[in-house]
């Protein structure tokens, strides 16, 4: 079968489904193709993301010449639920769970020589498994001790096939890692995970790469970039493998502004990547009917535009609102009352406005979260603010990173199902973008939260 009529069978079957359920709405692209010009770079946050939703596109990318490299963020090592059931007894020491990391980069060894690549082609960076989004928002610049590892107890990168062994878990090591690869590898395109992902570490994975990426620009030519989204509740749907079904969009994220991509994928890459995943052996043992599930007809690609915050002066505020009932929020946990039905934001003067809708009037046993990470070219990202605005049962507080800190320009209201923020610009670091998520938690636990988003500040 073409390639071109696998896409029109595909696009076919995606209007048919939009009449029976959420589906690739709105503007369906398809992925340019790839020539052999192309410089492929795959960014995994685990051992195993590279292949369950990129390996189709590995599989394309050689096919036409193009150069591939992928890279992991870290090896893994965390996964204790896998690994119980791989070993049929809890792993608890340190050097127990590293050497399960060494294994999760074996069986991607095993995956990507099943797609086409071999060893040259992997980069390792053996951050911290479920660590690197702490590190995102608390570990920067002249921390007292680099972050700790929640299992394998580890500051400092351990494994031994890393680019930077021994490399502290803190904010620089990861972005000068992915920057030295991005320089020296010089990508077209760039494959990341996504910042609407529930996991914590494909989060990070998405906002470490966009920091490189802006302080790199003027460097390199700057690459076309495709997040792809693996954990999402409930999808896809049916579990299992079923080659012959199309990959949706989560329902969460059907009438969001991500502007969708799809690549269909031929019998044999099909088959291939089947082969592939079978390798991530640890990891299919705990959940055989999980990973396979994403070998489908094809593959999906998308991300949020930025969104443009103007400066106004006048009194009435010009909202941008960036989340609607579920869109762009697919991190509700199954299970809990989710609470945030919008977010918006504008900029008055030297101020920038945050609007936050709940489903239901405040409860001060709820405990609201905004950050707000500035980004601005000619200071070191290490160096800027990175704001946590904090509202539950001990009322309002402010954190930078760690650090409790008072402003008395920051202000905050709640009236009835709206919260209201009003931030000193300054207090960000004055900044050309910034990085924004908001979430809400019963004490410690977190009830849900939005999607990551780039605020473009005009």
């Amino acid at each position: 079968m073409s390639k071109t009529l696998a896409f029109l069978l595909i696009f076919c079957g995606l209007l048919l489904a939009s009449a029976c359920g959420p589906t690739l709405a709105g503007v369906i692209t398809p992925l340019p193709a790839f020539t052999d010009t192309d410089r492929v770079l795959v960014l995994a946050p685990h051992p195993d993301d590279e292949g369950i939703v990129n390996g189709g596109i590995i599989q394309q990318a050689l096919k036409a010449g193009a150069r591939v490299k992928v890279v992991l963020l870290t090896n893994g090592e965390n996964n204790e639920l896998s690994f119980i059931v791989y070993k049929k007894r809890p792993v608890l020491r340190p050097k127990e769970l590293l050497a399960m990391g060494a294994m999760r980069f074996g069986e991607t060894l095993n995956a990507v020589k099943v797609l086409g690549l071999s060893p040259e082609d992997i980069t390792v960076l053996g951050y911290p498994d479920f660590g690197t989004m702490d590190i995102f928002t608390e570990y920067w610049g002249p921390v007292k001790k680099p972050f700790r590892s929640m299992l394998s107890r580890q500051r400092y990168v351990p494994f031994k096939e890393a680019r930077s062994v021994g490399a502290p878990y803190v904010g620089e090591s990861i972005l000068r890692d992915l920057e030295g690869i991005v320089l020296d590898f010089k990508p077209t395109r760039i494959f990341v995970s996504h910042p609407a992902d529930t996991n914590r570490d494909h989060r990070a994975l998405y906002l470490f790469t966009k920091v490189a990426l802006w302080d790199l620009e003027g460097q390199v030519d700057m690459p076309l970039v495709f997040p792809y989204i693996v954990h999402v509740v409930g999808w896809p749907k049916p579990r299992g493998y079923h080659p012959e079904l199309v990959l949706d969009v989560p329902p969460g994220l059907v009438k969001s502004d991500i502007q969708w991509f799809t690549t269909p994928l031929e019998g044999t890459e099909i088959k291939r990547k089947h082969d592939a995943i079978m390798q991530y052996v640890s990891q299919v043992k705990c959940a055989p009917q999980y990973l396979i599930t994403f070998d489908r007809s094809n593959e999906i690609f998308g991300d949020y535009p930025s969104v443009p915050i103007i400066k106004q002066m006048t009194s009435v505020p010009a909202w941008q609102r960036v989340g609607a009932g579920d869109e762009g929020r697919s991190t509700k946990v199954k299970g809990k009352p989710d609470q945030i039905a919008s977010i918006s934001y504008a900029r008055q003067g030297n101020n920038l406005l945050v609007r936050m809708i709940l489903k239901n009037s405040f409860d001060k046993e709820l405990g609201v979260s905004l950050f707000l990470m500035g980004y601005r070219k000619d200071v070191p990202f290490g160096q800027m603010p990175k704001l946590k605005l904090i509202v539950g049962i001990d009322g309002f507080h402010i954190k930078n990173g760690k650090k409790n800190i008072a402003s008395k320009e920051v202000q905050y209201i709640s009236k009835d199902r709206e919260l209201m923020f009003t931030i000193p610009l300054s207090l960000c670091g004055s900044p050309e973008r910034i990085l924004s998520t908001a979430k809400t938690s019963l004490y410690d636990l977190t009830l849900d939260e939005t999607a990551w988003r780039i605020l473009l500040l005009k």
